[in-house]
């Protein structure tokens, strides 16, 4: 039996030191990453090597799925999966809005998630079916209309037929549709309430599986584009398609995709 406590202090540890390097001050150097327009930075590269050494330093028979390294080690075990800046796009243009990503997976499911803030040196991490620490709610405001995060994966093209619709559809019906690309920041606010729901439309799976534990320990729910319930499995490299939301919202979100 593994340790769900012990791990999530070995994430948090290996998150943070991580973060300690990713300051809004850190220089760093950028180079493309595909063909797609994504990039990465000589930072990514430090902090995911930093993260793994604590890992296998931890938990040496695990698995692992990083960003940058891939996946390393036997499927069908434990497997931990490894986002050490999501959001580079951001560092590099100096927004500050990044994050690092640490989750452990038994079965495919999260089980262990962990979310550092590099700017505001905040943690926020999550045992399943133990709740969540760190988070502090949001204040509430009434609103008529959702504030949705959009999410999709840099293989979606501006000509995606699906993506277009999908997303005139939310700016027809939100008070707002946030792109932040920063998938896991946005699991915070939607776990605090600062935002209504995520729209996810085939997203890579390391920015995933942290912030989806995160969120569901704190009361959200996901469902496919469809409206089936969906179970976030992460096995290695896949495409995720879903819709995350608090259940009393979720009906509404997944009538405006459908519609």
């Amino acid at each position: 039996m593994i340790d769900l406590f012990l791990a999530r202090r070995v994430a948090v540890t290996a998150a943070e030191a991580a973060g300690a390097v990713l300051g809004p001050d850190a220089a760093f150097g950028v180079r493309a990453k595909g063909g797609d327009g994504d990039v990465v930075t000589d930072l990514d590269d430090r902090a995911e090597k930093i993260i793994l050494g604590h890992l296998r330093a931890a938990f040496p028979g695990h698995a692992v799925l990083a960003e940058e390294s891939g996946m390393n080690g036997s499927a069908g075990g434990p497997l931990w999966v490894v986002d050490p800046l999501d959001g580079t796009h951001n560092l590099t243009i100096g927004l500050p809005a990044y994050s690092v990503g640490v989750a452990l997976c038994l079965d495919g499911l999260p089980s262990v998630g962990v979310i550092h803030d590099p700017v505001t040196r905040r943690t926020w991490s999550a045992v399943r079916g133990d709740g969540v620490r760190g988070l502090d709610p949001a204040q509430a405001r009434p609103r008529p209309r959702p504030i949705v995060s959009w999410v999709q994966g840099y293989g979606v093209g501006p000509g995606d037929p699906a993506a277009s619709s999908y997303k005139q559809a939310l700016t027809l019906t939100s008070q707002r549709v946030l792109q932040l690309w920063a998938p896991q920041l946005t699991w915070i606010m939607l776990a605090r309430g600062a935002i209504d729901g995520i729209v996810a439309y085939r997203t890579g799976a390391v920015d995933l599986p942290a912030g989806a534990l995160i969120a569901a320990e704190a009361g959200v729910v996901l469902a496919d584009l469809a409206g089936l319930p969906y179970d976030l499995r992460v096995e290695g490299p896949a495409e995720h398609s879903f819709v995350a939301a608090r259940p009393e919202r979720l009906p509404s979100l997944l009538a405006v995709l459908s519609g």
